[in-house]
């Protein structure tokens, strides 16, 4: 059973802001290149948020990373008191509130975490057989995360992830502990995974099957409640097919919902809900990632006229 959010006080409804945005960090807001956000992103960024926009961050990075390439760049631009921002991190597993004097409590939901010992055997997997192309993330709390380094071509680090990936199956395997690479079906099983790897064009995350974007959408909703926040409607943004799993949820749980898909050359799928692309906003279709994201963020800002 998940932890229940702690650290913020209830109080009644008092708000109803036309959006809220839940936005995904790497792709949609820090670039999958640089790993760092554009300064005109951060302002727009902050210029929602002051504007009662709610703007929460649902990522499977860390809060470390969180507070280093995106708190403090909106801090220093001038957040104003009394402005929240939300980060939940590792998928839903570790979550924290910020303002313009700073990070609040970190929260850790440990019933989520993977396995010590299990990524104690990553750490030294990827230290003796991979770190020419990736390294060992140590700043996650629950997940176990390895990344490719930036001075590393994307072909060649994305032909040893699949090394990467079968080694730490097999790894997991030694630990007794039940895992499935994402969207794959082993033969003969029963698809009864506790624990999973998410690879993606940049890392691979390895995670309890119970996190997902979909727990850092209830997350979200149970963090505005607690403010007495209930937005009118969501702005799910995302670059990856996992991603939308925060807008069903939304749309699951009766909340008016539209996602944004900053690559959709993956596929996009068929919703019940409104998908945007860049091509909604009279974009090329090569303007994807944080070029996409960034161009949302600034649609959103200027038909609030903020």
């Amino acid at each position: 059973m998940t932890q229940p959010l702690q650290g913020t006080d209830r109080t009644p409804a008092r708000k109803a802001p036309a959006l809220a945005l839940l936005l995904d960090v790497d792709g949609p807001i820090a670039s999958p290149v640089t790993r760092d956000v554009k300064p005109d992103i951060i302002s727009d960024l902050v210029a929602l948020a002051s504007a009662g926009i709610p703007v929460i961050f649902n990522t499977g990075r860390s809060d470390a990373f969180i507070s280093e390439q995106v708190m403090q760049p909106m801090i220093a631009v001038g957040m104003p008191a009394g402005t929240v921002v939300h980060a939940i991190c590792e998928k839903g597993a570790v979550w924290f509130s910020y303002t313009a004097d700073g990070p609040g409590p970190i929260h850790v939901d440990h019933d989520l975490a993977v396995p010590k010992a299990y990524g104690d055997d990553i750490r030294r997997l990827v230290a003796e057989d991979y770190s020419t192309h990736m390294f060992f993330d140590e700043t996650k709390r629950a997940m176990v995360s390895v990344e490719q380094h930036l001075d590393v071509a994307s072909e060649d680090y994305l032909a040893e992830q699949k090394l990467f990936d079968a080694d730490a199956l097999e790894i997991m395997n030694r630990h007794g502990l039940n895992a499935a690479l994402l969207d794959h079906h082993a033969p003969e099983s029963d698809d009864t995974a506790d624990y999973r790897l998410d690879p993606t064009i940049i890392s691979t995350d390895i995670e309890s099957v119970r996190l997902g974007k979909d727990l850092g959408a209830s997350r979200a909703v149970e963090l505005l409640a607690a403010q007495g926040i209930t937005p009118l409607s969501w702005r799910t943004v995302g670059d990856s097919r996992t991603d939308y799993a925060m807008a069903d949820w939304l749309h699951h749980n009766d909340h008016d919902v539209k996602h944004v898909d900053v690559r959709p050359a993956d596929g996009v799928p068929v919703k019940p809900y409104t998908i945007l692309t860049a091509a909604d906003l009279g974009l090329a279709e090569d303007v994807i990632h944080d070029d996409s994201g960034g161009a949302f963020l600034r649609s959103w800002r200027e038909a609030l006229a903020l």
